[in-house]
Protein backbone atom coordinates (compact mmCIF):
# COMPACT_ATOMS: atom_id res chain seq x y z
CA UNK A 1 0.00 0.00 0.00
CA UNK A 2 2.88 2.34 0.78
CA UNK A 3 4.24 1.78 -2.74
CA UNK A 4 0.82 2.51 -4.23
CA UNK A 5 0.60 5.75 -2.24
CA UNK A 6 4.06 6.74 -3.45
CA UNK A 7 3.05 6.11 -7.07
CA UNK A 8 -0.26 7.90 -6.59
CA UNK A 9 -2.23 4.74 -7.45
CA UNK A 10 -4.06 4.17 -4.16
CA UNK A 11 -7.37 5.22 -5.71
CA UNK A 12 -7.01 3.02 -8.83
CA UNK A 13 -9.28 -0.06 -8.74
CA UNK A 14 -7.48 -3.33 -8.04
CA UNK A 15 -8.80 -4.89 -11.27
CA UNK A 16 -7.11 -2.17 -13.32
CA UNK A 17 -3.85 -2.72 -11.50
CA UNK A 18 -4.10 -6.45 -12.15
CA UNK A 19 -4.64 -5.82 -15.86
CA UNK A 20 -1.64 -3.51 -16.01
CA UNK A 21 0.51 -6.11 -14.27
CA UNK A 22 -0.68 -8.84 -16.65
CA UNK A 23 0.09 -6.71 -19.71
CA UNK A 24 3.55 -5.94 -18.36
CA UNK A 25 4.26 -9.65 -17.81
CA UNK A 26 3.09 -10.58 -21.31
CA UNK A 27 5.20 -7.82 -22.87
CA UNK A 28 8.26 -8.91 -20.91
CA UNK A 29 7.79 -12.53 -21.97
CA UNK A 30 7.36 -11.52 -25.63
CA UNK A 31 10.50 -9.38 -25.64
CA UNK A 32 12.42 -12.16 -23.92
CA UNK A 33 11.36 -14.71 -26.56
CA UNK A 34 12.25 -12.32 -29.42
CA UNK A 35 15.68 -11.79 -27.93
CA UNK A 36 16.20 -15.54 -27.68
CA UNK A 37 15.03 -16.14 -31.25
CA UNK A 38 17.13 -13.42 -32.87
CA UNK A 39 19.78 -15.04 -35.07
CA UNK A 40 23.22 -14.56 -33.67
CA UNK A 41 25.98 -13.57 -36.08
CA UNK A 42 28.81 -16.08 -36.37
CA UNK A 43 31.76 -15.39 -34.09
CA UNK A 44 34.70 -13.66 -35.74
CA UNK A 45 36.90 -16.20 -37.51
CA UNK A 46 40.21 -17.08 -35.91
CA UNK A 47 43.17 -15.19 -37.24
CA UNK A 48 45.95 -17.05 -39.05
CA UNK A 49 48.56 -18.69 -36.88
CA UNK A 50 52.25 -17.82 -37.19
CA UNK A 51 52.75 -20.96 -39.28
CA UNK A 52 49.80 -20.08 -41.54
CA UNK A 53 51.15 -16.57 -42.08
CA UNK A 54 54.49 -18.03 -43.08
CA UNK A 55 52.76 -20.48 -45.44
CA UNK A 56 50.79 -17.67 -47.09
CA UNK A 57 54.08 -15.90 -47.84
CA UNK A 58 55.30 -18.98 -49.70
CA UNK A 59 55.13 -18.13 -53.45
CA UNK A 60 53.97 -21.70 -54.16
CA UNK A 61 51.29 -21.80 -51.46
CA UNK A 62 47.90 -23.19 -52.62
CA UNK A 63 46.29 -19.78 -52.28
CA UNK A 64 43.09 -20.72 -54.15
CA UNK A 65 41.84 -24.32 -54.29
CA UNK A 66 38.89 -25.84 -56.15
CA UNK A 67 37.46 -28.88 -54.37
CA UNK A 68 35.08 -31.36 -56.03
CA UNK A 69 33.69 -33.34 -53.05
CA UNK A 70 31.48 -35.52 -55.27
CA UNK A 71 31.20 -36.36 -58.96
CA UNK A 72 27.47 -37.05 -58.68
CA UNK A 73 25.26 -34.77 -60.77
CA UNK A 74 21.58 -34.63 -61.64
CA UNK A 75 22.21 -32.82 -64.94
CA UNK A 76 23.56 -34.27 -68.20
CA UNK A 77 25.56 -31.45 -69.81
CA UNK A 78 27.25 -32.99 -72.83
CA UNK A 79 30.55 -31.09 -72.53
CA UNK A 80 31.17 -31.81 -68.82
CA UNK A 81 34.88 -32.37 -68.06
CA UNK A 82 34.44 -33.70 -64.49
CA UNK A 83 32.02 -36.53 -65.12
CA UNK A 84 30.04 -38.85 -62.87
CA UNK A 85 32.42 -41.81 -62.78
CA UNK A 86 32.18 -42.41 -59.03
CA UNK A 87 29.58 -41.96 -56.29
CA UNK A 88 32.25 -41.68 -53.60
CA UNK A 89 32.29 -38.87 -51.07
CA UNK A 90 34.72 -38.54 -48.18
CA UNK A 91 33.55 -38.93 -44.59
CA UNK A 92 32.91 -35.44 -43.26
CA UNK A 93 35.69 -35.63 -40.66
CA UNK A 94 38.23 -36.53 -43.37
CA UNK A 95 37.06 -33.65 -45.55
CA UNK A 96 37.47 -31.28 -42.60
CA UNK A 97 40.95 -32.62 -41.91
CA UNK A 98 41.85 -31.98 -45.53
CA UNK A 99 40.60 -28.39 -45.36
CA UNK A 100 42.65 -27.82 -42.22
CA UNK A 101 45.78 -29.14 -43.92
CA UNK A 102 45.13 -26.82 -46.88
CA UNK A 103 44.59 -23.82 -44.63
CA UNK A 104 47.82 -24.58 -42.76
CA UNK A 105 49.60 -24.78 -46.12
CA UNK A 106 48.47 -21.27 -47.08
CA UNK A 107 45.03 -21.67 -48.71
CA UNK A 108 43.03 -18.45 -48.50
CA UNK A 109 40.22 -19.17 -50.99
CA UNK A 110 38.13 -22.36 -51.25
CA UNK A 111 35.82 -23.02 -54.19
CA UNK A 112 33.46 -26.01 -53.88
CA UNK A 113 32.23 -27.47 -57.17
CA UNK A 114 31.24 -30.85 -58.57
CA UNK A 115 29.31 -32.77 -59.74
CA UNK A 116 26.48 -30.94 -58.08
CA UNK A 117 27.40 -29.90 -54.51
CA UNK A 118 23.79 -29.34 -53.45
CA UNK A 119 23.01 -33.05 -53.80
CA UNK A 120 24.71 -33.23 -50.38
CA UNK A 121 23.36 -30.12 -48.62
CA UNK A 122 24.18 -31.11 -45.03
CA UNK A 123 27.75 -32.03 -45.96
CA UNK A 124 28.08 -28.79 -47.92
CA UNK A 125 26.64 -26.63 -45.17
CA UNK A 126 28.93 -28.10 -42.55
CA UNK A 127 31.97 -27.49 -44.78
CA UNK A 128 30.93 -23.83 -45.04
CA UNK A 129 30.44 -23.47 -41.30
CA UNK A 130 33.67 -25.25 -40.44
CA UNK A 131 35.66 -23.36 -43.04
CA UNK A 132 34.54 -19.96 -41.79
CA UNK A 133 33.99 -20.44 -38.04
CA UNK A 134 36.82 -22.81 -37.18
CA UNK A 135 39.41 -22.31 -39.92
CA UNK A 136 38.81 -18.66 -40.75
CA UNK A 137 39.13 -19.17 -44.53
CA UNK A 138 39.07 -15.73 -46.16
CA UNK A 139 36.66 -16.60 -48.95
CA UNK A 140 34.43 -19.59 -49.71
CA UNK A 141 32.48 -19.99 -52.94
CA UNK A 142 30.26 -22.65 -54.51
CA UNK A 143 29.64 -23.53 -58.17
CA UNK A 144 26.23 -25.13 -58.77
CA UNK A 145 23.71 -25.79 -61.53
CA UNK A 146 21.17 -24.25 -59.15
CA UNK A 147 18.48 -26.92 -59.47
CA UNK A 148 18.55 -28.07 -55.84
CA UNK A 149 19.07 -24.73 -54.13
CA UNK A 150 16.33 -23.57 -51.75
CA UNK A 151 16.01 -20.37 -49.77
CA UNK A 152 16.39 -22.31 -46.52
CA UNK A 153 20.04 -22.95 -47.37
CA UNK A 154 20.65 -19.19 -47.46
CA UNK A 155 18.91 -18.76 -44.11
CA UNK A 156 20.99 -21.51 -42.51
CA UNK A 157 24.38 -21.05 -44.17
CA UNK A 158 24.38 -17.84 -46.23
CA UNK A 159 26.44 -16.00 -43.62
CA UNK A 160 29.32 -18.41 -44.26
CA UNK A 161 29.24 -18.07 -48.07
CA UNK A 162 31.01 -15.30 -49.99
CA UNK A 163 30.24 -16.21 -53.62
CA UNK A 164 27.63 -18.41 -55.31
CA UNK A 165 28.30 -19.15 -58.98
CA UNK A 166 25.47 -20.61 -61.07
CA UNK A 167 26.08 -22.39 -64.37
CA UNK A 168 23.84 -20.97 -67.08
CA UNK A 169 24.70 -21.64 -70.72
CA UNK A 170 21.60 -20.28 -72.43
CA UNK A 171 18.31 -18.48 -71.95
CA UNK A 172 16.70 -20.39 -74.84
CA UNK A 173 14.57 -23.51 -74.26
CA UNK A 174 15.81 -25.49 -77.25
CA UNK A 175 19.45 -24.68 -76.53
CA UNK A 176 19.32 -25.88 -72.94
CA UNK A 177 17.62 -29.06 -74.10
CA UNK A 178 20.33 -29.70 -76.70
CA UNK A 179 23.11 -29.08 -74.17
CA UNK A 180 21.56 -31.41 -71.60
CA UNK A 181 21.16 -28.80 -68.88
CA UNK A 182 18.28 -30.62 -67.21
CA UNK A 183 17.48 -33.55 -64.95
CA UNK A 184 19.24 -36.34 -66.85
CA UNK A 185 18.29 -34.87 -70.19
CA UNK A 186 14.57 -34.41 -69.59
CA UNK A 187 13.18 -31.66 -71.79
CA UNK A 188 12.22 -29.40 -68.87
CA UNK A 189 15.74 -27.87 -68.92
CA UNK A 190 15.00 -24.58 -70.26
CA UNK A 191 12.45 -22.35 -68.66
CA UNK A 192 12.54 -24.04 -65.26
CA UNK A 193 16.31 -23.67 -65.16
CA UNK A 194 16.23 -20.02 -66.24
CA UNK A 195 13.50 -19.18 -63.72
CA UNK A 196 15.57 -20.78 -60.97
CA UNK A 197 18.62 -18.73 -61.95
CA UNK A 198 16.63 -15.53 -61.48
CA UNK A 199 15.27 -16.76 -58.13
CA UNK A 200 18.77 -17.52 -56.90
CA UNK A 201 20.02 -14.09 -57.98
CA UNK A 202 17.31 -12.56 -55.81
CA UNK A 203 18.19 -14.73 -52.82
CA UNK A 204 21.84 -13.77 -53.15
CA UNK A 205 20.91 -10.10 -52.97
CA UNK A 206 18.61 -10.72 -49.99
CA UNK A 207 21.20 -12.70 -48.01
CA UNK A 208 24.33 -10.73 -48.95
CA UNK A 209 25.99 -13.41 -51.06
CA UNK A 210 27.90 -12.32 -54.15
CA UNK A 211 26.14 -13.69 -57.25
CA UNK A 212 28.18 -14.98 -60.17
CA UNK A 213 27.40 -16.72 -63.47
CA UNK A 214 29.44 -19.32 -65.36
CA UNK A 215 28.81 -20.03 -69.05
CA UNK A 216 30.46 -22.60 -71.33
CA UNK A 217 30.48 -21.40 -74.94
CA UNK A 218 29.79 -24.34 -77.25
CA UNK A 219 28.36 -25.18 -80.66
CA UNK A 220 24.78 -24.66 -79.46
CA UNK A 221 25.08 -21.22 -77.85
CA UNK A 222 28.00 -19.39 -79.50
CA UNK A 223 25.64 -17.27 -81.63
CA UNK A 224 23.28 -16.32 -78.78
CA UNK A 225 23.10 -12.74 -77.50
CA UNK A 226 22.72 -12.91 -73.70
CA UNK A 227 23.31 -9.22 -73.02
CA UNK A 228 19.80 -8.32 -71.85
CA UNK A 229 19.43 -11.24 -69.44
CA UNK A 230 22.93 -10.84 -68.02
CA UNK A 231 22.33 -7.15 -67.38
CA UNK A 232 19.05 -7.98 -65.64
CA UNK A 233 20.65 -10.66 -63.45
CA UNK A 234 23.52 -8.27 -62.64
CA UNK A 235 26.15 -10.77 -61.47
CA UNK A 236 29.30 -9.30 -59.98
CA UNK A 237 31.18 -11.62 -62.34
CA UNK A 238 30.20 -13.48 -65.51
CA UNK A 239 32.88 -16.06 -66.22
CA UNK A 240 32.73 -17.34 -69.79
CA UNK A 241 34.68 -20.49 -70.69
CA UNK A 242 35.53 -21.99 -74.05
CA UNK A 243 34.32 -25.61 -74.33
CA UNK A 244 37.23 -27.80 -73.21
CA UNK A 245 38.34 -31.37 -73.98
CA UNK A 246 40.08 -33.21 -71.12
CA UNK A 247 41.74 -36.54 -71.85
CA UNK A 248 40.35 -39.17 -69.52
CA UNK A 249 37.04 -37.33 -69.06
CA UNK A 250 35.25 -36.30 -72.25
CA UNK A 251 37.51 -36.83 -75.29
CA UNK A 252 35.71 -39.70 -77.05
CA UNK A 253 32.70 -42.03 -77.08
CA UNK A 254 34.23 -44.37 -74.49
CA UNK A 255 33.78 -41.75 -71.75
CA UNK A 256 30.67 -40.77 -69.82
CA UNK A 257 30.60 -37.63 -71.98
CA UNK A 258 31.94 -37.09 -75.49
CA UNK A 259 32.38 -33.33 -75.82
CA UNK A 260 33.83 -33.31 -79.33
CA UNK A 261 30.51 -32.38 -80.93
CA UNK A 262 30.29 -29.31 -78.65
CA UNK A 263 33.60 -27.77 -79.72
CA UNK A 264 33.71 -24.39 -81.46
CA UNK A 265 36.19 -22.67 -83.74
CA UNK A 266 38.34 -19.76 -82.65
CA UNK A 267 36.26 -17.54 -84.92
CA UNK A 268 33.05 -18.59 -83.16
CA UNK A 269 34.66 -17.99 -79.78
CA UNK A 270 35.77 -14.53 -80.89
CA UNK A 271 32.27 -13.74 -82.16
CA UNK A 272 30.72 -14.56 -78.79
CA UNK A 273 33.38 -12.51 -76.99
CA UNK A 274 32.90 -9.48 -79.23
CA UNK A 275 29.14 -9.61 -78.72
CA UNK A 276 29.39 -9.41 -74.93
CA UNK A 277 32.64 -7.59 -74.18
CA UNK A 278 30.76 -4.35 -73.43
CA UNK A 279 29.39 -5.84 -70.21
CA UNK A 280 31.55 -4.80 -67.22
CA UNK A 281 31.02 -8.16 -65.50
CA UNK A 282 32.19 -10.18 -68.54
CA UNK A 283 35.38 -12.24 -68.01
CA UNK A 284 36.32 -14.59 -70.90
CA UNK A 285 38.68 -17.50 -70.44
CA UNK A 286 39.85 -19.58 -73.39
CA UNK A 287 41.34 -23.07 -73.18
CA UNK A 288 44.93 -21.84 -73.25
CA UNK A 289 44.32 -19.62 -70.23
CA UNK A 290 42.49 -22.31 -68.30
CA UNK A 291 44.96 -25.18 -68.84
CA UNK A 292 47.06 -25.79 -65.75
CA UNK A 293 46.17 -22.54 -63.97
CA UNK A 294 43.71 -24.04 -61.46
CA UNK A 295 44.42 -26.18 -58.42
CA UNK A 296 41.80 -28.93 -58.59
CA UNK A 297 41.04 -31.51 -55.88
CA UNK A 298 38.90 -34.58 -56.54
CA UNK A 299 36.57 -36.46 -54.19
CA UNK A 300 39.53 -38.22 -52.49
CA UNK A 301 41.50 -34.99 -52.07
CA UNK A 302 43.90 -35.80 -54.89
CA UNK A 303 45.18 -32.93 -57.00
CA UNK A 304 44.22 -33.20 -60.67
CA UNK A 305 46.30 -32.07 -63.61
CA UNK A 306 43.82 -31.38 -66.43
CA UNK A 307 46.21 -29.37 -68.56
CA UNK A 308 47.76 -30.60 -71.78
CA UNK A 309 47.83 -34.36 -72.31
CA UNK A 310 46.21 -37.15 -70.28
CA UNK A 311 44.75 -36.20 -66.91
CA UNK A 312 47.01 -36.97 -63.94
CA UNK A 313 46.21 -37.49 -60.25
CA UNK A 314 48.37 -37.02 -57.20
CA UNK A 315 48.26 -39.13 -54.06
CA UNK A 316 45.69 -37.93 -51.55
CA UNK A 317 46.91 -35.02 -49.49
CA UNK A 318 45.48 -36.88 -46.49
CA UNK A 319 48.20 -39.49 -47.04
CA UNK A 320 51.22 -37.49 -48.22
CA UNK A 321 50.48 -33.90 -47.18
CA UNK A 322 49.70 -30.84 -49.28
CA UNK A 323 53.21 -30.00 -50.50
CA UNK A 324 54.03 -33.51 -51.68
CA UNK A 325 50.65 -33.90 -53.39
CA UNK A 326 51.16 -30.59 -55.21
CA UNK A 327 54.60 -31.68 -56.40
CA UNK A 328 53.03 -34.67 -58.17
CA UNK A 329 51.03 -32.51 -60.61
CA UNK A 330 51.74 -29.41 -62.66
CA UNK A 331 50.26 -26.17 -61.40
CA UNK A 332 51.13 -23.22 -63.61
CA UNK A 333 51.46 -20.51 -60.99
CA UNK A 334 52.51 -18.02 -63.66
CA UNK A 335 49.29 -18.62 -65.61
CA UNK A 336 47.32 -18.33 -62.35
CA UNK A 337 48.88 -14.94 -61.66
CA UNK A 338 48.54 -13.81 -65.28
CA UNK A 339 44.79 -14.45 -65.37
CA UNK A 340 44.41 -12.48 -62.15
CA UNK A 341 43.64 -15.38 -59.84
CA UNK A 342 43.73 -13.30 -56.66
CA UNK A 343 41.53 -10.29 -55.94
CA UNK A 344 39.82 -8.90 -52.87
CA UNK A 345 37.50 -11.88 -52.67
CA UNK A 346 35.52 -11.46 -49.45
CA UNK A 347 31.95 -10.29 -49.78
CA UNK A 348 31.28 -6.68 -48.85
CA UNK A 349 28.73 -5.66 -46.24
CA UNK A 350 26.22 -5.15 -49.05
CA UNK A 351 26.62 -7.29 -52.17
CA UNK A 352 25.70 -5.77 -55.52
CA UNK A 353 26.01 -6.65 -59.16
CA UNK A 354 28.74 -5.32 -61.40
CA UNK A 355 27.07 -5.42 -64.80
CA UNK A 356 25.91 -1.90 -64.02
CA UNK A 357 29.57 -0.96 -63.56
CA UNK A 358 29.08 -0.16 -59.88
CA UNK A 359 30.98 -2.93 -58.14
CA UNK A 360 34.69 -3.57 -58.08
CA UNK A 361 36.33 -6.66 -59.54
CA UNK A 362 36.57 -9.77 -57.42
CA UNK A 363 38.15 -13.20 -57.61
CA UNK A 364 38.05 -14.98 -60.93
CA UNK A 365 36.51 -18.19 -59.58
Amino acid sequence: MAILKTLGLVSVPVTYLACIALIACVAAAYLSRRTQRAPQPPPPPPGPSVAEKAAQDDPDAPVSVNYFPSRECNYACGFCFHTNTSGYILPLDDAKRGLRLLKEAGMRKLNIAGGEPFLHPKFLGELLRYGKEELGIESISIVSNGSKIQEKFFRDFGRYLDILAISCDSFVRETNDAIGRSEKGRAQADKDHVDQVFRIAGWCRAYNVMFKLNTVVNIYNWDEDMSVQIAELAPFRWKVFECLIVEGENENESRVRDARRFLITKEQWATFCDRHKHLPCYVPEDNETMAGSYLLLDERLRFLDKGNGPMKRSDSLLDVGVKEAMRQVKWDKGAFDKRGGVYEWQKPQTASGSCDGAAKKELEW
